[in-house]
């Protein structure tokens, strides 16, 4: 009788440590698929079937050629914004992009069944839409300004967000200052472009304005096959 009632005992100590053993690594398994859910390579493995163009601007090296995401060719990917900010601070896509739950369950849904907005190009074939900094700001629920000008990116050495007139002094010394006012204010985003060469918008009338390395002109963006 007493070897009889060892072995269910024996079975009762032994589940808890089982149970134990097994959230143990449901824990640790969905800690390191949140870790991967911000990085780039998530996007485009899980996600986003179509995300190749994005990631290669991404992974673009600054001061060296690369491509757009519309398989363009950039003479300087220092003028694409996911790679410079990739370089210097590490950013990744969920830095820029912060999707609501709604949106997460519509993408997922869309994703699932295939049905969501592509552009077709002819290097990477279908790729999703291009987020407009309206849509992007719109899930923050701040302005389309903040988006930029903000105490996790662009700083002054207070610490405090730089501001439109903290621009204009660091452009001071252009042949014509882009971030002055004259003709209304622009969006950030008017200019610079995060997956494809940014554009001086300047120079749709000034032709004398000073184009950065890499960049376009207003006349060479739209020559471009977006």
């Amino acid at each position: 009788m007493t070897e009889n009632n060892a072995s269910p005992k024996r079975a009762r100590k032994k589940w808890p440590i089982a149970v134990g053993v097994v959230a143990a690594v449901l824990i640790v398994a969905g800690a390191g698929l949140f870790a991967w859910h911000e990085q780039p390579s998530f996007c485009g493995a899980i996600c986003h079937t179509p995300m190749d163009g994005y990631l290669e601007t991404y992974d673009a090296e600054p001061g060296q050629p690369g491509v757009d995401k519309y398989g363009n060719t950039v003479s300087d990917s220092s003028a694409m914004m996911a790679a410079v900010h990739r370089a210097e601070d590490g950013t990744t896509c969920m830095d820029c992009h912060v999707p609501t739950m709604d949106e997460q369950i519509g993408e997922g849904l869309a994703w699932a069944s295939g049905n969501y907005d592509v552009h077709d190009n002819a290097t990477y074939g279908a790729s999703l839409e291009e987020k407009t900094l309206t849509q992007l700001t719109a899930a923050r629920g701040i302005a389309n300004e903040q988006f930029c000008l903000n105490e996790a990116c662009h700083t002054g050495d207070d610490g405090q967000p730089l501001t439109r007139a903290d621009l204009i002094v660091a452009t001071k010394d252009l042949t014509l200052n882009p971030h002055i006012a004259q003709h209304g204010e622009l969006e950030c985003s008017d200019c610079h472009k995060a997956h494809r060469a940014s554009v001086l918008t300047c120079t749709k009338c000034h032709e004398d304005a000073d184009v950065p390395e890499g960049w376009l002109s207003y006349e060479e963006s739209l020559e471009i096959a977006y």
